[in-house]
């Protein structure tokens, strides 16, 4: 315990772990010196960490219960908790995207030209920790943006704040997988209605959750009223620098966060570089959000994203 340090990335968030191998079954005390660390810095970024993908899982079960893989796309067969992206699958969208709106797609135009995201939004339980692991990394490049959303709720008006905190959000995903979950459950869609501020359940701090990516609109709002709205809280997203942490990945760097109160981007350069990137990601399944006048998150469609039995 006394070996464990912690180097932060910048005055508010994210810290660099020293001193801590996880690849060791770990002691309920290091998880709750790790808990503790990762609720104060909200990234926790550790160096020279190989492992196999059922010790990640293993690892994740330690921080509360890995779920599957992600509530609409499976995770890898052998090890349905895992999720693998590869940077060669998804440049092609990233391209299209960055070409412009295709006029016969029927997409809607990406508010922000980095997708800063907290995940899986469009379900009512959103993950509480996200862990990603460094597989394949090019020798630069693919880096990860954090956003401190504590930072962004506390940055506002208090007039502001208190009017949010009465406030709920509509997010979405409707396109649901062709290939059916290995669970058995669906593959979507998923809509859920948020608070558009919510109280974390174990610092009872208060943070925006916001998602450019599956957030649609305000609840009771008029059209034009909730598209303002969300556009200026997504531009203080993106364009307060202050509140951000970036993350330079290195093969064997996993990265942990907490769901509940960071956004994240990335990999935010992917169009930059031409070799491949591959990171294994899993979860801990998360509870409902709650607002600070007690409203609690609910589905409006699909289910909830329950840990792995």
């Amino acid at each position: 315990m006394s070996e464990i340090s912690f180097r932060p990335l910048t005055p508010i968030t994210g810290a660099e772990v020293e001193g801590v191998v996880l690849d060791d079954d770990l002691q309920p005390a290091v998880v709750a010196c790790l808990r503790e660390a990762l609720l104060r810095y909200k990234v926790l970024v550790f160096r020279d960490q190989p492992m196999d993908d059922a010790r990640q899982v293993a690892l994740t079960d330690a921080f509360g219960g890995a779920t599957a893989a992600h509530p609409i796309a499976n995770g890898l067969r052998e090890t349905p908790a895992v999720l693998r992206t590869a940077l060669s699958e998804d440049r092609p969208k990233l391209a299209e995207a960055e070409s412009g709106l295709n006029p016969l797609s029927g997409a809607a135009p990406r508010r922000l030209r980095t997708e800063w995201h907290i995940d899986s939004t469009f379900v009512a339980n959103p993950n509480a920790i996200t862990i990603l692991r460094g597989v394949e990394i090019p020798p630069a490049g693919g880096d990860t943006l954090f956003a401190d959303l504590e930072a962004l709720y506390a940055g506002l008006s208090p007039s502001l704040r208190g009017y949010l905190d009465t406030l709920q959000a509509i997010h979405s995903r409707h396109n649901p997988s062709p290939v059916p979950r290995f669970d058995g459950k669906s593959a979507g869609p998923f809509v859920a209605l948020h608070p558009l501020v919510r109280v974390h359940p174990e610092t009872g701090r208060r943070s925006l959750l916001v998602s450019s990516v599956f957030m649609q609109a305000i609840r009771g709002l008029k059209p034009r009223e909730s598209t303002l709205l969300l556009d200026f809280l997504l531009d203080e997203l993106a364009g307060r620098d202050e509140i951000h942490a970036r993350v330079r990945w290195e093969k064997d760097t996993l990265v942990m966060w907490d769901n509940r109160s960071v956004a994240h981007a990335g990999p935010v350069d992917g169009l930059m570089f031409e070799e491949e990137r591959i990171v294994h990601r899993t979860t801990v399944v998360g509870d409902l959000p709650c607002g600070p006048n007690g409203f609690v998150s609910r589905a409006l469609v699909g289910g909830l994203f329950e840990a792995m039995a």
